[in-house]
């Protein structure tokens, strides 16, 4: 994988985690960056989202270094404001950089005090430890019930120069993002301004992490954070920002499904598409309603063709439309036309959904624009297995 210029990376056991697996993780831009992010919209917060975001809004868009750990999420405690403001300090002053040039981040067990000098004896170490080539050591050592590391890049040519771009992310349950992701860090060796860095981030976010769901549960911690340095010495001018905003939308895409297809338990990959909407914000509320049916997921799970869970679903929705307008496709077999049964094989159909990648279509005709495309996974026996042995 093609990295970046200008960054460095280590990874250690600061002994936050029960096993011994690191825990924390270090990125680090040899010069200041221009930096965005985004947060969870859940109104219970971690620390490090409220100190992330102040940080962001004291540099005016401007950082350093991503602070990550896991095993811990650093929420809902008494100490939670000292122990992330602590840990932002003892990095910059590792690092010689600015405070406010400090992005923390945490993800793990929420309402835990957490041990802060944990964190600040391990970070010597990791500034000693910083390499080019340590991406993915980062990646692994913010997983939690993961089941592999996750990483995307893309490549973009502005006026016959690279310009590189690189993304981890976390995540396997509580996945619902709303206008935020889970932890996401995006590195890119382009030079653009903290302005239209914030702008080009919410549009692929909107296609991306605000697309996907795994359980409909909106984390306490999500966060997702953008470094742009500079190092290739290339600043897309306007007309390469469509060319670069794919590049970014390359990655965040990558990383998204790759959260849903690892998601807790789960065996199947579901692509949802809407069509036909009112309007684009109708055809998402569609597409998630249907994403986040527990029904739907568990008929998906057991290859049934049960279609009337996708219309019920689409129907709690809260968007406008006619039933009888609606035909539904489950791997491009027609189950649904007019808002009632078509007719079709039910035996060959269940054979086809024992895929481990699953298509529905909700097409509404004679409506309007309106369309979207949303990724979620089966729910299984394991999930509840996952979840409801989380904390021992």
């Amino acid at each position: 994988m093609k990295l970046p210029l200008g960054y460095r990376y280590a990874s250690a056991y600061a002994g936050i985690r029960k096993k011994s697996k690191d825990d924390v993780g270090l990125i680090v831009s040899e010069r200041i960056a221009s930096a965005a992010a985004v947060f969870t919209k859940n109104r219970v917060q971690a620390a490090p989202v409220r100190l992330a975001r102040r940080h962001l809004k004291i540099s005016r868009g401007l950082a350093q270094a991503i602070v990550v750990n896991a095993g811990n999420a650093n929420c809902a405690t008494r100490t939670g404001d000292q122990v992330a403001l602590a840990t932002c300090r003892a990095a910059a002053g590792e690092l010689g950089c600015k405070v406010e040039h400090v992005i923390p981040a945490s993800t793990g067990v929420i309402g835990v005090e957490m041990d802060g000098q944990k964190l600040i004896r391990t970070l010597p170490r990791l500034v000693k430890n910083l390499v080019p080539d340590a991406f993915e050591d980062v990646a692994h050592a913010m997983m939690t019930t993961d089941t592999v590391h996750k990483v995307a890049a893309a490549d973009v040519s502005i006026r016959n120069r690279q310009v590189r771009v690189a993304g981890m992310t976390k995540g396997s349950g509580m996945i619902m993002p709303n206008m935020a992701t889970t932890l996401a860090f995006v590195v890119t060796d382009a030079e653009v301004s903290p302005g239209d860095l914030k702008e080009i981030l919410a549009a692929g976010v909107e296609r991306s992490y605000n697309r996907i769901s795994v359980d409909g549960d909106t984390s306490t911690n999500d966060t997702l954070a953008i470094l742009a340095n500079g190092a290739s010495g290339v600043r897309p001018g306007e007309h390469d920002f469509k060319k670069f905003q794919a590049a970014i939308d390359e990655v965040l895409q990558s990383l998204a499904v790759q959260i849903v297809r690892d998601g807790e338990g789960a065996r199947k990959l579901i692509t949802i598409y809407v069509e036909g909407a009112a309007d684009n914000a109708d055809a998402a509320r569609i597409g998630r309603a249907i994403a986040n049916s527990p029904l739907f997921k568990t008929a998906i799970g057991g290859s049934d063709p049960n279609w009337g869970r996708v219309i019920s679903a689409a129907g709690n929705s809260g968007a406008d439309f006619d039933p009888e307008q609606v035909d539904i496709f489950l791997q491009d077999t027609l189950v649904c036309e007019g808002g009632l049964a078509a007719e079709f094989s039910e035996s060959k159909l269940k054979n086809k959904l024992d895929d481990d990648e699953v298509s529905v279509r909700f097409a509404i005709h004679g409506r309007g624009p309106g369309e979207s495309r949303f990724w979620t996974c089966d729910f299984t026996e394991d999930y509840i297995r996952i979840n409801a042995s989380y904390r021992t």
